[in-house]
């Protein structure tokens, strides 16, 4: 037979690049599903930002270093060059997943190139929550945000943490628009305080699910902000595809980071894994060609060039290492 093996061309492509770059991930709770828990898989994604308290309170600094030492030596058999993860750091688990983190880098910074995000489940407005915040914010080598864990008080949790971020002369990585709703606006209040804050080019939206639930104009409005803003974007696929529906009526549409859209509008986008095999995605494995196929067929585009980009030194820009 006689046909093009556009997989083969790809992952070619890719090696040729240095291998994969996995931008976000939560390699602390990788791999930590078991019959304890699995009963929550079903919750909300709000519910399980709760739930998933008791494994904070239950791992060690051992379990959490095996967890992500696991899940990191998966990356590395794939032919993974780099990976950006956020580490939970609040008054649950206190200091235990940087504790975790130091030993990890010291054991692979010879095989992998790792980058730490703050993860903020507990938001950054309540005292105590700050005060873990800004000790996960020093830590860090990317600045982590999640709006909707201070909910009716997102405009300033953003502020909060760009804010931080400047004083620490450090990046940002934030979650906006994950409700895959047109009632959800986070990617242009997020462009919007980049530009208040003069944080040009120092900050990457995370999904932006919600953007493609909006009419197109909205949606050109705001990629021309995003642009404007120097944001750009990690799409994480699978995390995202699998989105409840809803009653509410918005233009035809996939759950799904709108890739197609944003690079021709100059929008640096990568790829992510998001959680791997957890409460909050039980049969995501880490395979990082699922997540580039689930993401071209999604969006149903073919640019072989772009797509390797995204999966590679898109990667490397979105975590300052380019």
């Amino acid at each position: 037979m006689n046909y093009i093996d556009l997989k083969s061309i790809i992952l070619e492509k890719i090696k040729k690049n240095g291998g994969w770059v996995n931008t976000h991930a939560h390699l602390d709770r990788a791999f930590s599903l078991s019959r304890n828990n699995f009963n929550y898989i079903n919750a909300t994604l709000q519910e399980k930002w709760r739930l998933y308290d008791f494994l904070k309170r239950e791992s060690t600094v051992n379990d959490i270093y095996d967890r992500m030492a696991y899940a990191l030596e998966k990356m590395i058999d794939q032919g993974v060059q780099a990976v950006g993860t956020y580490i939970d750091v609040d008054e649950v688990i206190k200091d235990k997943s940087i504790k975790a983190a130091i030993k990890l880098k010291e054991n692979f910074q010879k095989t992998i190139k790792i980058k730490y995000m703050n993860q903020t489940h507990n938001g950054v407005i309540n005292k105590e929550s700050y005060k873990w915040f800004k000790i996960g914010a020093e830590f860090v080598d990317i600045v982590g945000g999640l709006p909707g864990a201070d909910k009716n008080q997102i405009e300033k949790h953003i502020e909060i943490v760009l804010q931080t971020a400047k004083d620490l002369k450090k990046m940002v990585h934030i979650h906006v628009d994950q409700n895959n709703s047109d009632k959800e606006k986070e990617t242009e209040l997020l462009a919007k305080k980049t530009l208040g804050a003069k944080m040009e080019k120092k900050v990457v939206a995370i999904h932006s699910i919600s953007l493609t639930a909006h009419k197109k104009d909205y949606r050109q409005k705001i990629y021309k902000l995003m642009k404007k803003a120097g944001i750009n974007v990690i799409a994480c696929p699978t995390a995202w595809i699998d989105c409840r529906r809803n009653e509410n009526l918005s233009p035809t549409h996939n759950s799904m980071t709108p890739v197609d859209e944003m690079i021709p509008e100059g929008i640096v986008v990568a790829l992510g894994t998001d959680n791997i095999i957890d409460i909050y995605k039980p049969f995501t494995d880490g395979d990082m060609w699922t997540e580039l196929r689930f993401l071209l067929e999604s969006c149903h585009y073919y640019e072989i060039d772009e797509l390797v980009k995204i999966a590679t030194v898109n990667g490397l820009k979105i975590l300052g290492m380019k």
